[in-house]
């Protein structure tokens, strides 16, 4: 995607069109880093290092997030949650 196709998706999903001042260094520090690439039409894309930072990222989140239902359980039902994790 370009940096105006990401500024768009990003309004679709949130509401609000991010400013190119706001988009930009954005990309220009990921791309600084090595976690995306930016071929001659302006379309930047994920590199491999990029690839594997956002899977290490999403499976934090996953395992911190994942059993969000059993944590919600656990908060409306304390001593059930207790039994289970000393069982």
């Amino acid at each position: 995607m370009t940096g105006a196709e990401i500024a768009l998706e990003l309004e679709k999903r949130k509401g609000r069109r991010p400013s190119p001042g706001t988009i930009y260094p954005v990309l220009k520090h990921l791309k600084d880093v090595g976690l995306l690439s930016i071929d001659e039409n302006k379309r930047y894309s994920l590199t491999e290092r990029g690839r594997k930072e956002l899977d290490t990222h999403l499976n934090m989140f996953f395992k911190t997030f994942c059993d969000i239902d059993e944590m919600k359980s656990c908060h409306k039902d304390k001593s059930s949650c207790r039994k289970e994790t000393e069982g």
